[in-house]
């Protein structure tokens, strides 16, 4: 969808319309509602808590995807092999809350921790928790650029996709330099 119709759609429906559209395409629905409450199109106390719930939702359907949807075959693609997935039930288990707080804050990574706190088995009421609890910052920060920026809407989704990119780039680089400390390079992993 590109931001012109989303503006059209938003503008003509509101907050009933704001829900569906944010579970789809998230920090720039918000970035744009919040440039419409500051217009007094909608309120920014509603779009504010109308972000937040669809942003869980969304996140609530990716970790229904990791915990149920996988088959078999799609695991093995995505190199879940019954050895991954224990690791990946052990660091959910002991380190789930931050894998969840560190993949939405990063965004980047967010589907793909989602995926993986689903896969692992990550208690449902627990991911909703943790996942609620990086929600509510990130979501006011994109309102809040929305509100002071929300006329930049492309440019701020430029700057969206550039800050994700660099934040992934750096999320690996210390994920494979922190593999590499403490599993060495004889392990395997590199």
């Amino acid at each position: 969808m590109d931001l012109e119709t989303i503006r059209a759609v938003i503008q003509s429906y509101g907050l009933a319309v704001l829900f569906p559209i944010a579970i789809l395409e998230g920090p720039i629905v918000t970035v744009i509602a919040a440039w419409f409450a500051r217009q007094g199109l909608m309120s920014i106390l509603g779009v504010y808590i109308v972000c937040v719930v669809a942003d869980v939702v969304g996140d609530a359907g990716f970790y229904w995807l990791g915990r149920h949807g996988l088959s078999p075959r799609w695991q093995r693609r995505l190199g879940l092999t019954p050895d991954r997935r224990r690791v990946l039930k052990r660091v959910f288990r002991d380190h789930g809350a931050r894998a969840l707080v560190i993949g939405k804050l990063t965004h980047s990574a967010g589907a793909a921790v989602l995926l993986a706190a689903g896969a692992s088995r990550m208690g449902f009421g627990r991911f909703v928790w943790w996942n609620t609890v990086a929600t509510i910052p990130k979501t006011l920060l994109f309102t809040v650029i929305g509100w002071s920026f929300g006329w930049a809407a492309e440019q701020v989704n430029g700057w969206i996709a550039a800050v994700s990119l660099a934040m992934l780039v750096v999320m690996l680089l210390a994920g494979g330099w922190w593999l590499g400390r403490r599993y060495g390079t004889d392990s395997g992993v590199a």
